[in-house]
């Protein structure tokens, strides 16, 4: 770069936009007077950002709960996701009726009362709110600044074979940014069924069990476990990402695929696992997960390296450590999908949301 790095105030850490915009200034001799003072303006602009938030990448949290404390939330997610697993361990041991969506999209009966149970938690706690569930869709108040999205049974799949790695999952957005999350998930398997809790809130922290977690500390993707998944419509970010678990694979400890998002990413808080990252995820997929993830330290991103919200097509999640390394491999295919027309626009956003995103 020929600008004087000395110019930039030291210790100073920029956003993955701002990079972006220094790359599109093209410095050169010729053009170096005024395009060095577009670049004390933009450095100017970035350093009072990172003076005020410390991040490299912007944070996917609610700033604001609005009229309701965060407490209040986190404990309403907390009860409506207990309510969900109760009605999930009652049928884990019991014959499943299987219904299809898709070719191999399952949907059983039990993630129709689970959804059905987390919902009358909410509604009898937030009478005014906007729901969104896999399975129901929207109800409630489309003018409410509170969305809730709601994942009754995330990895039905695995569930309907007995096979653990399953969650309830649910997450309450204010102005469409994560402010309470909570996820119960499913391990051991039949005859041993056990499940777990992690809940998280914008700036309150991550929690299993009641207990403050956080990501790893890896900065080595040599040394890094990794987790992906790929959804049922096997098209090019299909085949993207087939190509990417391949890479991953010959240079990490091993890349997973284990077929419930949320759980992935409470793995990823956990510190079990480094990152996960997947295509085409759906609102009530992602909101409780990415900012379990966050509030443990961790890094979210889309899967080009933009700012991310729930309503996005992608989603990276890292412990932050390796984000940088991660998106040098991810971000190319990711852009090339787009450059190729792969829709990126928000879904599942409701029409007349009051959001910030």
């Amino acid at each position: 770069m020929y600008a004087r790095l000395h110019s930039i105030p030291p210790g100073l850490t920029f956003s993955h936009s701002f990079k972006a915009k220094c790359r599109e200034l093209s410095w050169s001799k010729q053009n170096d007077g005024q395009t060095y003072q577009k670049f004390r303006n933009v450095c100017a602009m970035a350093a009072e950002q990172s003076i005020t938030t410390g991040e490299k990448y912007s944070k996917i949290g609610a700033k604001s709960t609005g009229s309701l404390s965060s407490s209040d939330l986190l404990a309403g997610v907390e009860a409506a996701a207990k309510r969900g697993a109760e009605v999930v361990m009652e049928a884990v041991h019991k014959p499943r009726n299987i219904d299809y969506k898709g070719k191999t999209d399952l949907v059983t009966d039990t993630d129709r009362r689970s959804e059905l149970a987390i919902q009358e938690v909410v509604k009898a706690n937030f009478k005014n709110h906007l729901i969104l569930g896999e399975e129901g869709g929207f109800t409630g108040d489309a003018s409410s600044e509170y969305l809730w999205c709601i994942d009754p049974l995330d990895g039905t799949t695995n569930f309907a074979h007995g096979y653990p790695s399953f969650a309830v999952s649910v997450g309450v957005l204010y102005r469409g940014r994560p402010a309470a999350a909570a996820v119960v998930e499913f391990a051991g398997g039949p005859l041993c069924w056990v499940t777990r809790s992690f809940s998280a809130s914008a700036g309150g922290g991550a929690f299993c069990n009641g207990q403050q977690i956080h990501v790893s500390s890896s900065d080595q993707v040599e040394r890094s476990l990794l987790i992906t998944g790929f959804g049922y419509d096997h098209n090019e970010a299909w085949a993207t990402n087939m190509d990417l678990f391949k890479e991953f694979t010959d240079v990490s400890r091993g890349v997973r695929r284990l077929g419930a998002a949320a759980v992935d990413m409470c793995h990823v808080a956990f510190g079990i696992a480094e990152a996960y990252w997947e295509y085409r995820l759906k609102p009530w997929d992602m909101a409780a997960g990415v900012l379990i993830v966050e509030e443990a330290g961790g890094t979210v991103t889309c899967m080009d390296g933009g700012d991310f919200c729930v309503f996005d097509r992608s989603v990276l999640v890292s412990n932050g450590a390796l984000h940088e390394r991660l998106l040098e491999k991810i971000a190319p295919p990711t852009k090339k999908l787009i450059q190729n027309g792969m829709d990126v626009s928000h879904w599942f956003k409701p029409t007349n949301y009051k959001s910030d995103v």
